[in-house]
């Protein structure tokens, strides 16, 4: 499943699911386009160490070529610019994994919706949802031109029991978020673009390392399991049967065959979680 010659940018990677997504790509010998608002010269807005420059030098070390891109998604002409630079430079693009996300800048509780913070919806929506869109909005005239490649939108699964959410802005969200692969499969179909939008599931991302004890983590997944079924969507010489769907990491690795690092299909989380109990539930 090589990617050698293959064109990608990867939004929101200097943490979490954007870097396994792009440290992957790379692995498999991808030119990498990492883009976020964490850099070295300009900090991070949330606080945390990792960077844009420090995941691209990941991706190169793994066999790829990774290009750090400052960017914040939420400005319209810095994403305008970012996609301008990827047609400069590489003069095609092949997979957009559309990963930034500012909902969890504040935590996701289960309250009563007259309880939650406008804020935090402001957050969902501008850093979410509409950078999401304006994401693939900007890169559609490279996509198009390329033909044949893939755009990949990390979101959750909604369950349609709204028990499992608890929490109406997040639902909402994310639940526009999973409409939006409708649409784009609908207008990319002429130009042979796959669309889908991709979930991981209980993730041991920078931040829940330092923040679970052994017995929760080992319960988890790796941000690259999410990265391998990107990976595996991107060399499928044929992914069109995905498009315009929502798919979980775990649908993906019975498909196409992959495992996360520690040769699972799955985490003790997603076993817990496919029959009804959420593992996670009520952890901070």
């Amino acid at each position: 499943m090589r990617l050698d010659g293959k064109i990608a940018v990867v939004t929101g990677a200097s943490r979490g699911a954007g870097r396994g997504i792009a440290t992957v790509l790379g692995e498999r010998g991808a030119t990498v386009y990492v883009t976020g608002r964490s850099s070295r010269e300009g900090g991070s807005p949330t606080g945390r160490p990792e960077t844009i420059e420090d995941a691209a030098e990941e991706v190169t070390a793994r066999g790829g070529k990774g290009i750090a891109v400052r960017c914040d998604h939420t400005d319209d002409e810095q994403v305008r610019a970012l996609f301008e630079r990827v047609r400069a430079e590489s003069g095609r693009l092949d997979v957009l994994a559309s990963n930034a996300w500012g909902g969890y800048e504040k935590r996701v509780l289960t309250q009563k919706f007259w309880e939650l913070d406008p804020a935090h919806l402001d957050l969902m929506l501008d850093a979410g949802l509409r950078a999401h869109m304006l994401s693939v909005q900007f890169a559609a005239p490279l996509l198009t031109e390329t033909r044949g490649g893939l755009v990949a939108l990390t979101t959750w699964a909604v369950d349609d029991d709204y028990g499992k959410n608890q929490n109406l802005y997040y639902d909402v969200v994310k639940t526009a978020i999973n409409r939006m692969p409708v649409g784009l499969a609908a207008d990319f179909a002429p130009y042979g673009v796959t669309a889908l939008a991709v979930s991981p599931g209980w993730m041991l991302t920078e931040s829940m390392r330092e923040a679970l004890p052994e017995e929760l983590a080992r319960l988890t997944e790796t941000p690259e399991f999410i990265g391998r079924a990107v990976a595996a969507l991107a060399a499928d010489t044929d992914p069109s049967r995905h498009t315009g769907t929502i798919r979980t990491v775990v649908e993906l690795a019975e498909d196409y065959g992959f495992t996360d690092l520690n040769g699972r299909p799955s985490s003790l989380w997603w076993d817990s979680y496919l029959k009804g109990v959420n593992l996670a539930e009520g952890v901070g």
